[in-house]
């Protein structure tokens, strides 16, 4: 359990990641579809100020120690996404990737 609010930092690859699930969304779904899912992935960023062990998160020391997923889906709301994050240093939650769900979240994360 955390004492107060982590700050969240996107890694470079996490942002392409974000910017390229929108690009996505609006090509396959449209405008409005986009800002919906948009609101879920910044919910789903936004619930990890609580800190590296939120709720629904998966420790996935299988791939990296201290390495954490976090599916996007929330509230009812349907997700294809997970969030693979770290704690850092200064109550910072460091997010690496938001990876589609069917993809091999190892294969994704660098070294």
């Amino acid at each position: 359990m955390s004492v107060g609010p982590w700050k969240i930092r996107l890694g470079a690859k996490a942002e392409d990641d974000f910017a390229a699930i929108l690009r996505t969304t609006l090509d396959m779904f449209g405008p409005t579809q986009v800002e919906i899912y948009r609101a879920i992935l910044i919910d789903a960023l936004a619930q990890l100020s609580s800190g590296p062990d939120s709720l629904g998160s998966t420790a996935r020391d299988d791939i990296r120690p201290g390495l954490r997923s976090l599916h996007v889906a929330r509230r009812g709301r349907h997700a294809r996404h997970f969030i693979v994050y770290r704690a850092s240093g200064g109550m910072t939650v460091e997010i690496l990737r938001i990876l589609h769900d069917r993809m091999d979240l190892a294969a994704h994360i660098s070294a």
